[in-house]
């Protein structure tokens, strides 16, 4: 898959809406060392592109009273393109679960899912996974503590030349 290449400047106001998207224009301009309106070329660029998908605020998870985290790993009866796309809309829909992932090799999905307590696990566990026919094996992980919480990804080298 061919991607638009980056740049310097790209690289660091990627860098930079990283590690806080809440900079102003004018705030991220001076830190890449540009102009402001070049700055918001840039940015406008790469959200047109797709680099950027979204901006948001990341929360606290404790002072929300979501305090268990719990890795889930499903095996579905029956994986057709049709049962995969019908068990994603499903877990979708619920709010607790907070990542959805297609795995190779051992179970069909990993689900992360930011519950209050053991109970509400449970509730959410019966509800999005074990009523749903198609659901063979569900097998859960606690958290018992996060030693790190990244959301940045790295960034690839920059293109070698001017724009």
């Amino acid at each position: 898959m061919s991607h638009p290449a980056l740049d310097e400047l790209d690289v660091r106001i990627l860098a930079q809406l990283q590690a806080d998207s809440s900079l102003s224009n004018l705030q991220l301009a001076e830190r890449v060392h540009a102009s402001a309106p070049t700055c918001l070329r840039r940015v406008q660029r790469l959200r047109e592109q797709g680099f950027i998908q979204k901006e948001v605020a990341i929360l606290d998870p404790q002072k929300l009273g979501s305090c268990l985290t719990a890795i889930i790993e499903v095996t579905l009866e029956r994986q057709g393109a049709e049962h995969l796309a019908a068990f994603e809309q499903h877990v979708a829909q619920e709010t607790e679960i907070t990542q959805c992932y297609r795995v190779s090799s051992g179970p069909d999905f990993v689900l992360i899912a930011s519950v209050t307590d053991m109970p509400a696990y449970h509730a959410l566990a019966h509800r999005a996974l074990t009523a749903q026919r198609n659901v063979r094996n569900v097998r859960s992980f606690f958290t018992v503590y996060r030693s790190k919480f990244e959301t940045r990804l790295p960034l690839p080298e920059p293109e070698r030349g001017s724009r």
